[in-house]
């Protein structure tokens, strides 16, 4: 039988727990950084392929809601506001399909043709070098599948 006034022992981390959790954290931070940080420019091509895929998504919905890319004139910024530009579409998404108009991790807007040289469009960054082309980490990062 229990008594009104008894406590029943409460549960939690211990200061001891806690801090060999933090350390274990440091330890497994100082193993990861190096290899991250070592390799800045590898870790912005994969940023790019995801913004790449990412602005995909929303172009295929702009489509979807308006019948067609927007045109190379209108460019990614049909993608955060409506166009002016013809052709106007007119089931434009008022909350938009980008929150805003997207830049590669060099700090440049990707590029964009509509129609494109490769295929339906193209999307794409010039990478490090900001020049067509290139090798390895300059290799342009696009739609089309180009690897570094």
């Amino acid at each position: 039988m229990k008594h009104s006034g008894q406590h029943t022992k409460q549960h939690g981390f211990t200061l001891i727990e806690i801090m060999v959790v933090v350390v274990i954290l440091g330890i497994l931070a100082a193993l990861v950084a190096p290899n991250i940080l070592s390799r800045p420019d590898q870790a912005k091509v994969t940023v790019a392929r995801s913004d790449i895929e990412a602005i995909a998504q929303a172009l295929e919905l702009y489509r979807l809601d308006n019948g067609h890319y927007p045109s190379t004139d209108q460019g990614l910024e049909a993608l955060v506001k409506k166009p002016t530009l013809s052709p106007i579409p007119q089931r434009w998404n008022p909350e938009g399909y980008l929150k805003k108009k997207p830049m590669d991790p060099w700090g440049n807007p990707y590029l964009y043709l509509y129609p494109g040289n490769r295929g339906t469009y193209d999307l794409y960054s010039l990478a490090a070098d900001t020049r067509e082309g290139g090798e390895g980490i300059h290799t342009d990062i696009g739609n089309w599948g180009a690897e570094s």
